[in-house]
């Protein structure tokens, strides 16, 4: 791998997809370690439900080391410009020892991070300027947003209540202070896709689902609210957190939480791949390729 253009391996795909298998048979054979690009599984006690799956880093007795898996406690928000900062300190730890970072995940926003510059993430929340504007209606804000001017103003997308709000925050800290530096991306990544049909995938979905709810994952959950996690939190992580805090709560029954939690698994990995098409119109070429076809797949990424 020193001696192309590209210096890591991206393993992208839609959820339950096989990428941590893929990725840890590929940092087995082309000494590597692994980055999770995952946006829950950097937080610690959501085990099952984000499917960290550690027992895959294990190869033929051979240990696989990971990165940015259970970094984080469960009550604190993990930001954008967190995972970045620890993305470079991991890539370039790994590239010092001579190993390859091979990059995991299906978080569009992380793994976007690899071909963007977003030093404007590295400006702070307002929090009282936030609970303001947050109390307008979306079309109140457009309203302010297109009577303001400015360079940044031009960038922020008015169709989302929420990217507003940030964008004004962003305008209001450029006013009395300097913008962040911009920053040199070092990464130069090979993009791998794991090839799967929607019927295949959504099978699989529901499998996974079952084995799960099956094997502890509504335990995960109360283990969680034990240890004093809110049910508030537990829906803003989203997926099987939400739908099993309903559970809990007497909300829904056992069989609307499945029935529910596979139909929002379902939608979540259509718009993982839509995020994955953008980054093809986009320009990024990713290499889609079949679990089947590993040791082809090894011995073509070893000719790079």
């Amino acid at each position: 791998m020193t001696k192309t253009k590209h210096n890591c391996i991206v393993v992208l795909g839609p959820t339950a997809s096989g990428k941590t298998h893929l990725a840890c048979q590929l940092a087995y054979h082309l000494n590597g370690e692994i980055i999770s690009a995952d946006s829950r599984q950097i937080y610690k006690g959501l085990d099952i439900g984000t499917g960290k799956d550690l027992q895959e880093y294990k190869v033929k007795n051979k240990k696989i080391p990971y990165h940015l898996i259970d970094v984080c406690e469960v009550n604190t928000q993990f930001y954008l410009h967190d995972f970045i900062r620890e993305l470079q300190k991991s890539f370039t730890e790994i590239t010092e020892h001579g190993r390859l970072p091979i990059i995991c995940g299906g978080t569009g926003l992380y793994l976007e991070a690899l071909e963007k510059d977003h030093h404007m993430t590295l400006v702070p929340e307002n929090e009282a300027l936030r609970n303001k504007l947050s109390k307008a209606s979306h079309e109140e804000l457009v309203k302010l947003l297109f009577s303001l001017s400015g360079p940044h103003i031009k960038l922020i997308d008015p169709t989302s209540k929420k990217r507003i709000i940030r964008g004004l925050e962003i305008y209001e800290y450029l006013k009395e202070n300097p913008a962040p530096e911009k920053r040199e991306l070092i990464y130069k990544p090979k993009y791998i896709g794991i090839k799967i049909d929607k019927e295949e995938r959504n099978k699989r979905i529901d499998v996974r689902l079952k084995q799960r709810l099956e094997n502890g994952l509504i335990e995960e959950v109360e283990g969680l609210l034990k240890k004093g996690i809110s049910h508030e939190r537990l829906q803003f992580l989203g997926l099987e957190y939400k739908f099993i805090s309903q559970y809990l709560l007497k909300q829904i029954n056992k069989e609307e939480l499945f029935t529910l939690l596979s139909t929002a698994i379902h939608q979540f990995a259509k718009r993982q791949m839509t995020w994955y098409r953008r980054m093809e119109k986009n320009g990024i070429e990713i290499e889609w390729v079949e679990l089947t076809d590993i040791d082809k797949l090894v011995k073509s990424l070893q000719q790079l």
